[in-house]
C-alpha cells in the first residue's frame, strides 16, 4: 500500500468526515497535477486508455521526439469532466477517450479547439475524424453479433434490425441503455432508418432480451456461453482480450462463441473510434498535435492496434493476425460526428422502449 493510499485511509478515519474528505482530495489532486507543466518539451495528457494500453507508445514518441508524456489516465466520463471543471487551467494538452459519442461531448461542451494537419488528414479517413478537425480517430473497433456456436445457425442472421424478430424473443445479452456504445449504435440505426423505424425496432428488441441489462461487454459473451443467451454483442476488442488473456473462465466462454457481421449487404456492421484531441486551453498545443500525429504513424498504428485488440485507422496497416482470423467485413461509413448528433434523441428511444 503506498504512503498516500495509507494516508487518505487514515485521514478518512477522523471525526470530521468533511474535513477529512477535503484534505484527502487535496492530496490526491496534487498527487496527479504536480508533475504536470507548460514546457517547449513536455505534452500533458488525459487518457481514458489504462497506461499498460498507451505509455509504451508514448515512450517511443519521447523517445523519437525528445518530447516528454505527462500521462493521466482515468474513467472517460470523469476526465471530461475534470478538463471542463479546470477551465482555463487545465493541465491536459490532449484528451484521449473512447467512443465518437464522448469526442462528440467533448467538442459540444467547448473544451477542445480544432487543428488542422495534412497528416492526419492524409492518414484518418474522413468518416472516422471530425469534419472540423476537433478530434481524430486513432484505432477503430466493431460492434458486430456474437453467436453461441452450435446453438444459432449463422444463416438465421443478418442485421441488427432483424434482432427484433420474434423468433429471438429472450435469446439477447446487452449491456445497459446509459452505455455509450449501446447509444452509438442506435444512433447510427436513426442516421440510417429514422426516427420511426428506430423506435419500432427498439420496442421489439427489447422484448428479445434474455435477461435485465447488466454488467460489460465481457458479461455478455460469458451470459451466452453460460446458456443465458445464445446472442450478445459487444466490442471486439473486448473478445480479443477475452481469447488472449490469462483469465480461463474469459478465454473459454470467448471460444464459445463466434462473430457475425451484420448488415453485410446494405451500410455495413457498426464501427466506433477511440480518438485524441488537444484541448482548448492546451499549453503545449504544438506539441500536442505532434503526439496525435505521431500517434497515426505507421509504427504507432500497428503497436496500438495490437496491443488493444483494435483495427488501425490507416488503410495502409492492416490488422494483426488474431483479427484476420475474424474474417474480413464491410464496415458502416457514416461519419462518426453522426452518433454525437443523434446521441439525444438516442437515448429518448431506447428510454420510450423500456431499454433499461
Amino acid at each position: 500500500m503506498s504512503f498516500k493510499t495509507k494516508l487518505i485511509q487514515q485521514l478518512t478515519s477522523f471525526k470530521i468526515p468533511h474535513l477529512a474528505s477535503i484534505i484527502a482530495g487535496a492530496i490526491i489532486f496534487s498527487t496527479f497535477t504536480l508533475p504536470l507543466f507548460a514546457s517547449e518539451g513536455s505534452v500533458n495528457l488525459y487518457s481514458a486508455r489504462k497506461e499498460a494500453l498507451i505509455k509504451p507508445i508514448l515512450e517511443t514518441f519521447t523517445q523519437k521526439t525528445g518530447i516528454e508524456v505527462n500521462l493521466i489516465t482515468g474513467k472517460a466520463d470523469a476526465l471530461l469532466q475534470r478538463i471542463k471543471s479546470e477551465g482555463r487551467n487545465t493541465h491536459a494538452d490532449v484528451f484521449i477517450t473512447t467512443d465518437a459519442g464522448r469526442l462528440y461531448r467533448a467538442k459540444n461542451a467547448g473544451v477542445l479547439q480544432a487543428i488542422q494537419s495534412n497528416t492526419l488528414n492524409n492518414a484518418i479517413p474522413a468518416n472516422l475524424r471530425d469534419p472540423e478537425g476537433y478530434w481524430y480517430g486513432l484505432s477503430m473497433r466493431a460492434r458486430p453479433i456474437f453467436y453461441v456456436k452450435g446453438v444459432i445457425d449463422p444463416k438465421e442472421l443478418s442485421t441488427y434490425e432483424a434482432l427484433a424478430d420474434a423468433k429471438f424473443k429472450k435469446r439477447i445479452c446487452i449491456r445497459s441503455s446509459n452505455n455509450i456504445y449501446n447509444q452509438s449504435l442506435v444512433a447510427s440505426m436513426l442516421a440510417a432508418d429514422g426516427p420511426k423505424k428506430t423506435q419500432q425496432w427498439a420496442n421489439d428488441f427489447v422484448k428479445n432480451f434474455a435477461r435485465k441489462p447488466k454488467g460489460g461487454d465481457r458479461d455478455q459473451i460469458k451470459g451466452a456461453a453460460s446458456g443465458q443467451c445464445d446472442i450478445a454483442i459487444a466490442n471486439t476488442y473486448y473478445f480479443g482480450q477475452m481469447i488472449s488473456g490469462k483469465k480461463t473462465d474469459q478465454k473459454k466462454a470467448a471460444e464459445a462463441v463466434a462473430i457475425f457481421w451484420p448488415n453485410q449487404k446494405n451500410r455495413g456492421t457498426h464501427v466506433n473510434v477511440s480518438g485524441a484531441a488537444v484541448t482548448k486551453y492546451a499549453k503545449n498545443s504544438a506539441n500536442a498535435q505532434k503526439l496525435i500525429e505521431f500517434l497515426t504513424t505507421q509504427e504507432a498504428q500497428q503497436w496500438y492496434a495490437s496491443a488493444n485488440y483494435e483495427y488501425p485507422v490507416r488503410k495502409d496497416v492492416a490488422a494483426t493476425d488474431l483479427l484476420k482470423t475474424w474474417g474480413d467485413f464491410k464496415a458502416d461509413t457514416i461519419n462518426l460526428d453522426q452518433l454525437g448528433v443523434n446521441n439525444a434523441e438516442a437515448v429518448k428511444i431506447m428510454d420510450r422502449a423500456g431499454w433499461k
